[in-house]
């Protein structure tokens, strides 16, 4: 996509915010929607098929999960009345709670189940480990069903609780029975909202019925887990690209909530009593990194992947979001993100001070032939694009022959999965951006998890790690000093081999109107349990 048609989308945006303030003759105060600003235009409704953000916010509005993870990251059950394992651990039973409907008031069953996890589990990079370790996944009857391991598997119930990217929804069986790269034809979920079909606008907007036929949990809702108690009878996603016209419409009171504030905002917004600006900490966080791709050249090649490595300057990379202090870390070679569980920075110690004219030195003893590296800038990002300027300007001060491609993230994530060479329309290098939630844990991190699986779009294999992982998987979640010691020598061997070099770690707060009582703040959007003040 060229300049000309990202100016166009911004001002088309810009004009969807402005559009806010006319007055909707069809609703009454009382019925005024609850309207969040997304970080990016929703293009793709299934969850499974697309690793974006947005699918996955889409997701938690529409479907539901078997467990979820509470404010503290422990699992506790959703969709499921509870669950029991063999003294072995090799045996699971679970049963559902009853009055589970799909939007279409069918009732949801232990065959549902069944077949979403099988399908999450072809595409998910701890689904498929799981599925793996599996003998069987079977229904009992209309409302439990048994999974038994064919060698231990120490992370069940985290796999199943897992939180961002892919999460394992549950859909109805016939269309969880859909190839899990082939979007589902219709949206069905069970939970706590409706999708308007009808008035979706990809890329623009979407919108969001109260579902009348969702029965909450019992208990208080905790995170991502408990009750998911809906009060607005409307709730829409809208896409505004210009950071200036999402502050305004936030604080003149257009919009509710901004998934990301934006940065340059941040001191007005703070000062702001009507507005509420979120404290992202821990998991909350976000790590940037570099996804490049290792099936083809220059990057096929672990020398130039060092060099990059070690050109990149975390420091000023990150500065490059113009963050408060205290919003970001100088320095983080943690791959499963510094301050979690699994935080480890082993292997880092040539790292901790970038060194360009090594780097240089590096990428000449490479090899390296000048070959060209198509570098897809995702320019409409407010999260992406700052830390993407300043590392095009690292790699073209190391000597890399760079073909920065500007376009909209949408883009970017359809060109992303292409495995053709760069002449025929395929990538690079590609700047990303994960919340603590995709890279916390090692089997689910996406720059380790899907370690010679061809999984991930980069395609990177590291032969010494998968028995490391191997391990991680079969340790018990209780034994947490061991699993500490096995991420610390996967991240050694995650560095060494360059699979995802990281460009910083961050917060990018949320902001919403100070009226909205009972936001749940888990580092992303969720709109249950949310009252307006009156």
């Amino acid at each position: 996509m060229n300049l000309a048609n990202i100016v166009r989308r911004g001002l088309l945006a810009s004009a969807l915010a402005l559009a806010l303030t006319a007055p909707t003759l069809a609703q009454g105060a009382a019925e005024k929607p609850l309207r969040l600003v997304v970080s990016a235009g929703l293009q793709v409704l299934d969850p499974i098929t697309s690793p974006s953000f947005i699918t996955r916010n889409f997701g938690y509005m529409v479907f539901d999960t078997l467990v979820a993870q509470d404010s503290q990251g422990e699992p506790r059950p959703q969709m499921l009345e509870g669950w029991s394992s063999s003294a072995d651990g090799l045996t699971w039973r679970f049963t559902l709670r009853p009055g589970l409907e799909w939007h279409d008031g069918k009732p949801v069953t232990a065959e549902d189940c069944v077949a979403s996890l099988k399908r999450w589990g072809a595409r998910d990079s701890t689904g498929r480990r799981l599925l793996a370790a599996t003998a069987s996944l079977t229904a009992d009857n209309a409302t439990q069903f048994t999974l038994v391991l064919s060698r231990p598997f120490g992370g069940v119930i985290d796999a199943l609780a897992k939180p961002s990217v892919h999460v394992p929804f549950i859909m109805p069986a016939r269309l969880a029975a859909t190839p899990p790269t082939t979007p589902v034809p219709e949206i069905i979920g069970s939970g706590p909202f409706l999708f308007n079909a009808s008035e979706w606008v990809p890329g623009e907007k979407a919108t969001f019925r109260r579902n009348p036929r969702y029965v909450p949990r019992a208990e208080p809702a905790d995170g991502l887990a408990g009750a998911k108690q809906v009060h607005v009878e409307r709730a829409e996603f809208i896409n505004i690209a210009d950071a200036a016209t999402r502050a305004a419409a936030l604080q003149n009171g257009e919009v509710d909530y901004l998934e990301y504030a934006p940065v340059d905002f941040l001191p007005l917004l703070t000062r702001d009593r009507r507005l509420t600006v979120a404290s992202a900490r821990g998991v909350a966080q976000l790590m940037g990194g570099l996804a490049l791709n290792h099936a083809q050249p220059p990057f096929d090649n672990i020398k130039v992947r060092q060099a990059l490595q070690m050109a990149l300057d975390q420091s000023e990379i990150v500065a490059a979001h113009g963050l408060p202090d205290g919003m970001s870390l100088p320095l983080c070679q943690s791959m499963t993100l510094c301050g979690t569980r699994y935080a480890s920075e082993a292997g880092s110690e040539a790292l901790r001070q970038p060194n360009l004219e090594r780097a240089r030195q590096m990428l000449k003893e490479s090899g390296y032939n000048n070959e060209r590296v198509v570098f897809l800038h995702s320019a409409t990002s407010a999260l992406i694009n700052p830390m993407a300027m300043v590392v095009v300007d690292r790699m073209k001060r190391l000597g890399l022959n760079v073909d920065q491609q500007l376009m909209d993230w949408a883009v970017v994530a359809q060109r992303w999965s292409s495995r053709e060479p760069v002449e025929r329309g395929g990538w690079s290098a590609v700047p990303v951006v994960y919340t603590g939630f995709d890279l916390a844990d090692p089997l689910s991190n996406m720059g380790i998890g899907y370690n010679c699986t061809g999984g991930a779009p980069w395609n990177y294999c590291d032969e010494a790690l998968t028995p490391l992982l191997q391990r991680f998987e079969a340790t018990p979640g209780s034994d947490l000093e061991a699993r500490r010691a096995l991420a610390a020598e996967i991240n050694r061997r995650a560095l060494a081999n360059v699979n995802f070099p990281l460009t910083g770690q961050f917060s990018a707060p949320a902001a919403w109107r100070s009226e909205l009582q009972g936001v749940i703040d888990v580092g992303f959007p969720v709109l249950w349990n949310i009252r307006r003040a009156r």
